[in-house]
């Protein structure tokens, strides 16, 4: 068994489930955002590219990232029931889906910047719209009906060590994240 620090008798569904409870402060933000948008016909880019930045680093690389790298990864070396493998496609796809609707925002904010118009605003509301709803599902979905279940394709040995996986995840991303910017900043990006 790795060697981390383990909270006694925690799932690694645990640390997952409780990001998706930070994940559904920003949703409902953004659901309330774009509500305000439609009303206003005004994007407050400040507030999007912070949204935008959360969903690209926590949402995405953080949390997506152990349930894709880690978790999804352990369970496709499983003999997966056909719903549970069926669920786990799903599951990817909306990852994918999200990615591209995150994208469409960042675009459409980096349009409305220069030329802000009545109709880029109601655009990037739709999609914000269409991005809160898929979250929305997409963590019913592991909350409530996959990531219970798939515990059981896992000994209690495979669990910590997962667990400990997802914390050396977390440790380094943070430092891998920045590296990145700096990076960026010395090519002039």
């Amino acid at each position: 068994m790795k060697l981390c620090k383990l909270e006694k008798d925690m799932l690694p569904i645990g640390p997952l489930m409780i990001e998706h409870r930070l994940i559904d402060r920003v949703i409902e933000l953004l659901e309330n955002e774009s509500r305000q948008m439609r009303d206003t016909n005004v994007t407050n880019i400040k507030f999007i590219n912070q949204a935008v930045d959360f969903l690209k680093v926590y949402a995405d690389r953080c949390h997506h990232g152990k349930e894709e790298k880690i978790l999804f990864k352990a369970l496709r070396a499983k003999p997966l029931s056909a719903q549970d493998k069926d669920m786990l496609e799903g599951l990817i796809n909306d990852h994918i889906r999200a990615r591209l609707l995150v994208g469409k925002i960042s675009e459409g904010v980096g349009e409305n910047y220069f030329k802000p118009t009545s109709e880029m605003t109601k655009s990037i509301a739709s999609i914000i719209e269409d991005l809160t709803k898929l979250y929305r599902s997409h963590v019913h979905k592991e909350d409530k009906q996959f990531f219970v279940p798939a515990m059981n394709y896992f000994s209690k040995e495979e669990q910590d060590n997962m667990l400990c996986e997802f914390w050396e995840f977390d440790r380094t991303l943070i430092h891998e994240k920045y590296k990145s910017v700096v990076l960026q900043l010395e090519k002039g990006e």
